[in-house]
């Protein structure tokens, strides 16, 4: 009976992570996405695919076989959705819709890759760009996930600059009134396919011509004509200055009807606003938090008080290389700790591991990619377990569950478990044990039992004990709240901690960056986000 348990336990988790057609369609409640039919709260945790470059294809068809790419690196990793890129120019333009896609190759000389669509795709060739997109569109959906169509350019090229005139009616390229009819022939397109959740209106707005008072008035207008062209549809928008400003909301708010379908969307990375160089920096329990807080007054304000509408991370990303650069590394684990805190629905930038043609350049690998240069596996696997807590639902509004915590280490993506001998090590976060915390007596208590985390010394492992001692009183540290210390039997802080982020064995060690006695911060030269672990609250 034990096993059985264990495993319907773990089937279920695994629902919590894959569930995403048959809920269509969506629309919002307050700060929530909500399947229409049953009220209950539907979580997107995409992979962006860009296909709004050059040659308007999906990126990696010259790779590898479209169901083995949607397959292995979209549904074996467990995304529900991908944000599914496209240009204006592609739908507005006849000369560009009704190009196919062996014409697009030989236009831009790229023998090598059409080669290998003709062997990993060879119905592709004959197809147009807009058969093309509808037909990955129509494989997604086939292996039952989400789409999000996404407006990233009017002229088909890279993204983004400040003056590349692809960014705001009145550039170069972005003429207001194609722009529209390029969103109302999409969205018009797909009205019926249950897989198209929603579209973004436009990629990162920027630019010379960007401007708070035209945002309002042509996103207002625009997103009440999508919404009618396709009244079943989410509609994202992003806000100003490369999605990482919605600060003028405050003052003059959306005034937007349109049934429920509104949804915000913000991008973050560790450049965002300038501030890469203090992720560089060792005192991440001054940084994040501050530069947590700088986003929530730039953009995630918009999913909180009565007015609330849903925010979609729609990009965060950073580079996969083997050892991932030290502020990539920061910022990670101190925007996966703030993500899972509000379980935010986001879009993972990205899937593609190179493209046909970028920026003048033929076969170009992309650092930032889920998947390899040919598309084969995974570019880093540690990333993608870091991701694991964050692609499941963790809230919905309609459970009737108790509240209880996941304990989360950011750093190395597992979660903490415990093992019948009453030690505790960290695991993916597929499976994971549930905790209760009391901030007033300070105790971690393993749901549904007696027993609480007790540490025992500096350098060895808590234990699962009474709960009536010193040691079984825990208080989030730092200015972060991101380390859980208790007092040793000295009456010295240590803290919860991994010495090894690969290893599952979790020890206590004095905290790092504070005081031992009072909890307030000390040294600033030392890391500390081995010690992160973030009570990330669930009722699913």
């Amino acid at each position: 009976m034990k096993r059985k348990g264990s495993l319907a336990i773990f089937l279920l988790s695994l629902f919590l992570y894959v569930v995403a057609c048959g809920c269509f369609p969506l629309e919002t409640k307050n700060r929530w996405i909500l399947d229409k039919k049953s009220g209950q709260r539907v979580k997107l945790h995409c992979a962006n695919w860009p296909s709004h470059m050059e040659t308007m294809l999906a990126e990696g068809l010259h790779k590898q076989p479209l169901e083995y790419i949607v397959a292995q690196l979209v549904v074996k990793q467990q995304f529900n959705c991908v944000r599914f890129t496209f240009s204006t120019y592609m739908w507005t333009k006849a000369n560009y819709r009704k190009r196919t896609v062996a014409e697009s190759f030989d236009l831009l000389n790229l023998t090598e890759a059409k080669a290998g669509i003709a062997k990993n795709n060879p119905q592709f060739l004959n197809m147009t760009s807009v058969q093309a997109y509808e037909a990955v569109v129509d494989e997604l959906g086939r292996h039952d996930l989400m789409v999000v169509i996404d407006n990233h350019v009017s002229k088909p090229e890279w993204c983004c600059s400040e003056n590349d005139g692809n960014g705001f009616p009145g550039d170069k390229y972005v003429h207001r009134q194609e722009w529209l009819r390029g969103l109302l022939m999409a969205a018009s397109h797909f009205r019926g396919k249950h897989q198209v959740v929603g579209i973004g209106m436009r990629n990162e707005p920027r630019g010379p011509f960007s401007n708070p008072d035209d945002w309002l008035r042509y996103f207002t207008e625009g997103a009440k004509q999508v919404h009618r062209a396709n009244p079943d549809i989410l509609v994202i928008i992003a806000g100003l200055s490369y999605a990482q400003d919605f600060t003028f909301l405050k003052k003059k708010p959306m005034k937007l009807d349109i049934d429920n379908k509104l949804v915000l969307e913000s991008h973050w990375y560790p450049w965002s606003w300038g501030h890469n160089k203090y992720w560089r920096q060792q005192d991440m329990n001054k940084i994040c938090p501050q530069l947590t807080q700088f986003y929530i007054d730039q953009c995630a304000f918009v999913n909180t008080g009565d007015n609330a509408v849903p925010l979609f991370l729609g990009e965060f990303g950073l580079k996969q290389s083997e050892e991932v650069p030290s502020d990539h590394d920061h910022w990670f684990s101190c925007i996966l700790a703030f993500a899972a805190d509000i379980d935010v629905d986001w879009g993972f930038w990205a899937l593609q591991g190179g493209y046909y043609f970028r920026q003048g350049k033929v076969d170009m690998d992309e650092t930032f990619g889920v998947a390899d240069h040919e598309w084969r596996s995974l570019r880093n696997p540690k990333v993608e377990k870091r991701l694991q807590l964050v692609k499941r639902k963790n809230i919905d509004p309609a459970s009737t569950n108790p509240m209880s915590y996941i304990m989360f280490h950011p750093q190395s993506g597992s979660c903490v478990q415990h093992r019948n001998d009453s030690t505790v090590y960290a695991d993916n976060c597929h499976t994971f044990s549930r905790w209760n915390y009391d901030a007033e007596s300070g105790q971690i208590k393993l749901d549904s039992t007696d027993l609480c985390l007790n540490v025992v010394g500096d350098g060895l492992p808590p234990v699962l004990s009474h709960c009536t001692c010193e040691h079984s009183r825990w208080k989030p540290l730092s200015d972060s709240k991101l380390m859980l210390g208790s007092k040793d039997k000295n009456g010295e802080y240590l803290c919860l901690h991994m010495d090894d982020r690969d290893c599952p064995t979790i020890l206590t060690r004095k905290c790092i960056g504070i005081d031992h006695c009072s909890g307030s911060r000390e040294d600033e030269n030392e890391d500390p986000t081995a010690q992160w672990f973030k009570l990330v609250k669930t009722n699913t």
